[in-house]
């Protein structure tokens, strides 16, 4: 009985005949006797197999890895040798081998995760998808048991990282603390800023008082200065003047003394005669009658005309 097989150009596919392969490649099309021949079909196309898998972290703490892994089939035929592709005249396939592949490639992967999880804590393995995604991929595409099977890892990606519900509430109860803690810190961070910063300005308003009262003293310090320097010169000066107005009552007092030395031994008769005609008579007779009252013991009798008192008296009404 014959049969036509055609298959797209994602699917390889290799005609087996007493034992020996009689066809292959992707997307052909062929007459082929069913009782005598084996068709064994192997999609090349890409393909993404979800997973959903639980690890232990190195705190013992379980946490849920949720993501896909893309892989494409590069060598068929090494495939062929190991897993069951055959398919019957319905193209069905003969066999659970197909299902197995993304299996095989899981638990590979799996177990590449499992070593990079047990190794770091459960806050470490939330943030560090991007690193775990690196570390294993890396791994999977050197895998001897990946490329045994003839598969290429194209990608790999995680989709979520979730701890247990319990976990996760208490994770999160801790957040929640952590970031008031941090706010109250930044409350009170902004409030010792503010206080700093009100210190500065009063540090600053003092040190600007200082320095106006430093001012003001050097100021007055210097008015002082020369006031003190003026009333030093307004003394020298008195003390000047005084020693030039002693110096000057010295010389006139040496002046009057020479002058007199020759008079100061003489009578006063003498210096009244000696005045001459500028000699006052009224004075003269005044000294005559002071000299007069004087030697009066020696007077026995004194007579005084009318006419002298008369002119005396007329002279001193004048």
């Amino acid at each position: 009985m014959l049969n036509f097989m055609k298959v797209p150009p994602t699917t390889y596919v290799l005609q087996f005949k007493r034992g020996k392969v009689k066809r292959e490649g992707v997307g052909l099309s062929f007459i082929y006797s069913v009782p005598t021949s084996t068709i064994v079909a192997i999609p090349v196309a890409s393909a993404d197999v979800p997973f959903v898998f639980q690890e232990a972290t190195a705190d013992f703490q379980s946490v849920t890895l949720q993501g896909q892994l893309t892989y494409r089939v590069v060598d068929p035929k090494r495939l062929a040798m190991l897993l069951d592709f055959s398919v019957d005249k319905r193209r069905a396939y003969c066999s659970d081998d197909p299902r197995k592949l993304p299996e095989r490639l899981v638990h590979t992967m799996q177990t590449l995760t499992r070593a990079v999880t047990q190794r770091m804590l459960l806050r470490d393995v939330l943030v560090s998808s991007d690193a775990i995604v690196e570390e294993v991929l890396t791994k999977l595409k050197a895998s001897e048991s990946v490329t045994t099977l003839g598969v290429e890892i194209l990608g790999l990606s995680l989709l979520g990282i979730e701890p247990t519900p319990e976990t996760a509430r208490a994770l999160e109860a801790g957040a929640r603390e952590a970031l008031q803690q941090r706010a109250d810190e930044a409350i009170y961070a902004r409030r010792n800023a503010a206080v700093e910063q009100e210190r500065l300005i009063k540090e600053s308003e003092l040190n600007t008082e200082i320095a106006v009262e430093t001012k003001k003293r050097q100021i007055r310090e210097t008015q002082m200065a020369a006031e003190i320097a003026v009333e030093q010169q307004r003394a020298q000066l008195i003390d000047r003047r005084v020693e030039n107005e002693r110096k000057d009552a010295d010389s006139h007092a040496y002046v009057i003394t020479e002058t007199l030395k020759p008079l100061r031994d003489l009578d006063w008769k003498t210096l009244m005669m000696l005045g001459g005609k500028g000699a006052d008579p009224k004075a003269m007779i005044a000294m005559a009658f002071q000299e007069m009252a004087g030697n009066a013991q020696k007077i026995g009798e004194l007579n005084i005309s009318p006419d002298l008192l008369k002119s005396l008296i007329t002279s001193a009404g004048k």
